[in-house]
């Protein structure tokens, strides 16, 4: 099958041409009245003192949009990484950021990256720290460099982002600027803030500019054509994406018949767990101004949240999804409906409103099922309370209705997360989650599993006073203690777990993990027939980067991992390698490969019976292989090869006793070549599959 082209792309815009010319060398007049920022402290390592290196910033709000600019010394003695990069990647090299919250009132705010190569990453900003680059906006912006500096200009239209309506000519904007150095791994930032630290949006700056609005409408139409070689049948196919904004407090982004051909592939992966993959979504549609709609829940951190945009999955015949202030209160609206024959259609309203020290929010959301006559809603409300700069609460309360067949399942689940910061880089955490058995997130939302109940402590200790002649700029260590029930009062086991993560002057990185789980039960493995008592577990694991120095042309990763998670316990767990070398022949132009080798003897798998299991020998392998030309600013080249192989073994079968113990049992069979309408009923005790 060929791959959908797309021959027409017409865009207009009613918003004005810039009055600075965004040419990244900060000459021009207007700076002069800019609020001019010199006090850059240290955050990586985080030790809030003087820069290392002199750093300037400018902002300055203009008709056309939020102008920042940057100036950075950067004598010759310190190395300029000027390596390219595809949008939104991360690379170790030269950069700025601006991190900003139209509104001011710590809610949601977004970030823009420019490299010294003029190479750029956009992401939204939620919860404090949580980024999500999947995001991507139309903006200005240019860098420029002479013998002792480099130097960036932005400009940030203000059509990018809905804004609270405010009264007066000015309004409350939240800032915060940093530029990190690639070949030191060093980070200077204003105010004294960074986006590892846990509370981040909400300590931004605040900056009273001059108030402006700015009307934008944009419509992109497409043609495609398809042709399939084996069915020797063509489509031909059209749709457009509409955004609209008229004013600062509205703003309406709408797909009718939108084609997703363009996105690329996700990874490939193995699953034969009880839990589903996640994937983030790179549609252009769905990721548009989708931060206001994300309200994580679950133990997942970002990935269990209660709108998850990849359910819309099927033939969409339009969507739109509009976002605005009004009477103090921000409001969201999100639609979308598939076309196919199990079409569903999908709704979700969102309200929040933000006080000085705290804020509250509400979601409904409903997804109509007609070919399984099922309907579900959900309900939350979320709040977040900061009493001090130290001190932070965040909760949230989900109910679900379900209405199948005429029979209606109803349940309910909590979180809460409570951070402490004790200072001298000492930090606490407490978290809990309750999520009752019948509650069903899974219409629209990602929730890895329900019936559970989940209390951890964390406690963080962050060490930046390291010698001079270390190799290391900073540690982070973690330790957490944690215990998980379901909701029918059954233990599942009791974690331990440490935590290294370390930040090489080098530019590079490392991080280890060592994390112990109690003996005790598993309640998924066998999706939903019965429970399988597990003996203790032991996971290892350690990972590296090493960037590229100087002018040299390779850059490498790897990680090792030991995961004993099966049947015969600790001693008896699997061993996986990855090593991932780039070469950068230009640097526009980088070939990678990845090898990635597990041998596990010990996996532990669901047969398709209700209460039997087999503990099998498998050998993964995973190959991977590419290419990344970054021709100019506007076009670019990827080519992706993946590959998996397999090859399992069972070693024995297990029956399932009613009180979860395993006891061996007769051989599995396995499956017969395709077409023979049997199973192999060989009786040896090792079986290949």
């Amino acid at each position: 099958t060929m791959p959908r082209v797309a021959l027409l792309v017409l865009a207009f815009s009613t918003s004005a041409q810039a009055a600075l010319k965004i040419d990244g060398r900060v000459d021009e007049p207007e700076w002069a009245s800019a609020r001019h920022i010199t006090d850059f402290k240290m955050v990586l390592p985080l030790t809030r003192g003087p820069a290392t290196h002199p750093t300037e910033a400018w902002v300055l709000s203009t008709p056309e949009g939020l102008a920042i600019a940057f100036r950075n010394t950067q004598p010759a003695d310190v190395p300029r990484t000027r390596q390219r990069m595809q949008r939104d990647a991360f690379v170790p090299v030269d950069r700025v950021n601006l991190y900003v919250d139209f509104d001011g009132d710590g809610h949601a705010g977004y970030n823009f990256t420019v490299t010294l190569a003029n190479d750029i990453t956009d992401a939204t900003i939620g919860n404090e720290n949580q980024f999500n680059s999947d995001w991507d906006a139309d903006w200005q912006h240019a860098t420029s460099e002479d013998a002792d500096s480099w130097s960036a200009e932005f400009l940030i239209p203000w059509s990018i982002a809905p804004m609270r309506k405010i009264d007066g000519d000015q309004r409350t904007v939240g800032i915060s600027v940093d530029r990190v150095v690639g070949a030191t791994n060093e980070r200077m930032a204003w105010p004294d803030v960074t986006y590892g630290e846990q509370r981040f949006l909400s300590v931004f700056s605040k900056l009273k500019l001059n108030q402006y609005s700015q009307s934008l409408l944009t419509v992109t139409p497409y043609v495609s054509g398809i042709y399939d070689n084996v069915a020797s049948a063509g489509k031909i196919d059209g749709g457009a994406d509409i955004f609209w904004k008229p004013n600062g407090q509205f703003q309406l982004t709408a797909t009718i018949n939108p084609d997703f051909g363009q996105v690329e592939s996700d990874q490939l992966v193995v699953n034969f767990s009880a839990t589903e993959t996640f994937f983030s979504d790179k549609r252009p549609f769905f990721t548009e101004n989708q931060g206001f709609f994300d309200v994580p829940f679950g133990s997942r951190g970002n990935a269990d949240r209660l709108i998850y945009t990849r359910r819309v999955s099927g033939d969409v015949t339009g969507a739109l999804k509009f976002n605005g202030s009004l009477a103090g209160f921000n409001y969201g609206v999100f639609a979308a409906s598939e076309a196919d024959p199990a079409g569903r259609d999908f709704y979700a309203l969102r309200l929040t409103r933000e006080f000085a020290k705290q804020g509250f929010g509400t979601m409904v959301t409903e997804v109509d099922n007609p070919f399984f006559d099922r309907t579900a809603n959900v309900f939350s409300i979320d709040h977040h309370w900061n009493p001090t700069d130290k001190f932070s609460v965040n909760s949230i309360i989900v109910g679900s209705s379900i209405d199948q067949s005429g029979t209606t399942t109803r349940d309910s689940g909590a979180q809460t997360r409570v951070d402490y910061d004790a200072g001298d880089g000492w930090r606490h955490q407490v978290y809990w989650l309750h999520l009752g058995k019948d509650l069903q997130l899974n219409d629209f939302g990602y929730l890895e599993r329900n019936d559970f109940n989940y209390l951890r402590y964390g406690l963080s200790h962050r060490i930046t006073g390291l010698p001079a002649d270390s190799a290391y700029s900073s540690h982070d260590w973690q330790w957490a203690v944690s215990t998980r029930d379901n909701d029918q009062g059954l233990h599942l086991y009791d974690a331990l777990q440490a935590t290294l993560t370390s930040n090489r002057k080098d530019g590079g990185n490392q991080y280890s993990e060592v994390t112990w789980l109690g003996p005790g039960y598993d309640d998924l493995i066998t999706r939903g027939n019965g429970i399988v008592v597990i003996p203790a577990k032991l996971y290892l694991y350690t990972e590296r980067f090493f960037p590229r120095k100087d002018k040299g042309r390779w850059e490498f990763y790897g990680n090792l991992r030991y995961a004993a998670e099966g049947l015969r316990g600790p001693a008896h767990g699997s061993f996986e390698f990855d090593f991932e070398p780039t070469y950068h022949a230009t640097e526009g132009l980088s070939f990678y490969g990845g090898l990635d080798m597990k041998h596990d003897p010990d996996w532990l798998v669901w047969h398709d019976n209700e209460h039997r299991l087999a503990t099998m020998s498998a050998d993964i392998i995973f190959l991977t292989a590419g290419t990344t030309w970054l021709i100019d600013s506007k076009q670019e080249l990827r080519v992706k090869l993946q590959a998996i192989g397999l090859a399992a073994e069972t070693r024995q079968a297990w029956d399932l006793s009613p009180d979860g113990q395993p006891i061996p049992s007769a051989p599995l069979p396995c499956a017969a070549p395709p077409g023979s309408g049997a199973h192999s009923a060989t009786p040896t005790s090792r079986r290949r599959c």
